[in-house]
């Protein structure tokens, strides 16, 4: 099977990267798999790709930057789409030739706009499978106008979550589309897991509002307060690093808490601790999540919408606690530092249930999917028959009418906003 892959920026970084680069390189074990990466802005991708996977860029910035049309809006991409700046009438015409021009079986669209793309474009030979690596609600209800206008014909759609496949069955219009989660996979660790000796917190992820580390600094003060051995290492870079590094101050913790700055793999550095930690607001998946368990530590999250409560086991593998609750972060936290047989005994049980989600099993159920959606469409069959009859029909009308009336309102506000800055 030929499986071809699109993507924003292959050559840059984050989670749909790595994803797309994880499940690309499992599935080259046995199929033909390529990466088309629709910009490119530098000469190799942070991600080391297998070599059995093929990379290409479509528009590459270091030559076409200034392109005439890519000076121009664009047409296809939807205009509510976070990176619709990004694209052009260039990016518009090379996605179109490309998805013209495609022989592969299988193409994969990794966010809306794309997936946009690839349901008005790519030809009905093709199968047409977008994934979502948000959420449904996550998205502005003009984003999710458009998308309920293009996606009724994808073949397909992947969530990273139940949770999120659930909101799109029941909120968006999307006869004969498979609505089915796939999670991320980690690839199976290469050093031996942690063994829960030592006194390390660890956290990683970009440092951003929404990951809220100023709630968990705040949660680890009670725990250096009462075990002062213990350290907190959080790992990553991003706007927030200079307030948490003044709140770090405040509290006085600069001998038991660090930024530790981005690292590369992280494997080397999760098993260098014991527990894992997590306080987000959101969470669409939690890749950092499973990455903690597969190297053996036990993670205290917040249970936040959507990936961490599919993730850990509340009491077996981990801890959930309500978000914002610094208190019970804390406790939680106090809770596997005080027991050692504790988080021993969860660390051995985040290692068994953390195999769920390595490449194998996720591999396995991509290659279910894509089978299943081939065969279908070979025998004239509905990709996914029809479930929940009027009262479904109603309910996805309710959501679209609603996200209607408020891209409307939006509009009206943006075009005010737009005229009363022109007056002045």
């Amino acid at each position: 099977m030929k499986i071809s892959f699109l993507i924003h920026n292959a050559y840059g970084i984050g989670g749909t990267i790595t994803t797309t680069f994880n499940l690309a390189q499992a599935l080259a074990e046995r199929h033909d798999v390529e990466i088309v990466s629709v910009l490119r802005h530098r000469e190799r991708p942070n991600f080391t790709p297998d070599p059995r996977v093929a990379l290409r860029a479509l528009v590459d910035l270091r030559h076409e930057k200034e392109h005439p049309l890519h000076e121009r809006p664009a047409k296809v991409f939807p205009s509510a789409e976070y990176r619709y700046q990004q694209y052009s009438e260039l990016t518009d015409q090379r996605i179109g030739e490309h998805l013209e021009a495609i022989e592969a079986d299988v193409v994969i669209g990794t966010r809306p706009g794309i997936n946009v793309h690839l349901a008005l474009q790519a030809p009905r030979r093709v199968v047409r499978i977008g994934q979502e690596h948000l959420t449904l609600e996550n998205h502005p209800p003009r984003l999710r106008t458009a998308l309920r206008r293009a996606y009724p014909r994808l073949d397909a759609l992947t969530t990273v979550t139940k949770a999120d496949a659930a909101d799109y069955r029941r909120r968006m219009l999307l006869p004969g589309v498979r609505v089915e989660a796939l999670p991320n996979s980690v690839p199976d660790p290469a050093l031996a897991a942690a063994d829960g000796t030592a006194k390390v917190v660890v956290a990683a992820g970009r440092l951003v509002p929404v990951k809220r580390y100023d709630l968990l600094i705040e949660a680890f003060a009670p725990v250096a307060a009462a075990y002062p051995d213990w350290r907190l290492r959080i790992y990553g870079k991003g706007e927030e690093h200079d307030r948490l590094r003044r709140l770090i101050e405040d509290l006085g913790l600069w001998d038991n808490v660090f930024l530790m700055g981005a690292a590369s793999p992280m494997e080397a550095e999760w098993v260098k601790g014991s527990i894992g930690a997590a306080a987000s607001n959101f969470e669409p998946f939690g890749m950092t999540i499973v990455e903690a368990m597969r190297c053996g530590l036990p993670v205290v999250s917040t249970d936040c919408p959507y990936g961490p409560r599919e993730i850990i086991e509340d009491g077996v593998d981990g801890r959930l606690v309500p978000v914002h609750d610094r208190d019970a972060l804390s406790a939680a936290l106090l809770e596997l530092v005080r027991d050692d047989a504790l988080r021993r005994r969860m660390g051995r049980a985040a290692v068994e249930n953390g195999r769920r989600f390595a490449p194998g099993p996720v591999v396995a159920q991509a290659e279910r999917l894509f089978d299943e959606v081939i065969s279908a469409r070979e025998s004239g069959r509905p990709v996914v028959p029809e479930r929940g009859g009027l009262r479904r029909v109603l309910a996805g009308r309710s959501f679209a009418a609603r996200d209607a009336a408020y891209a409307a309102a939006g509009s009206v506000l943006r075009t005010v906003r737009t005229v009363r800055k022109g007056q002045r």
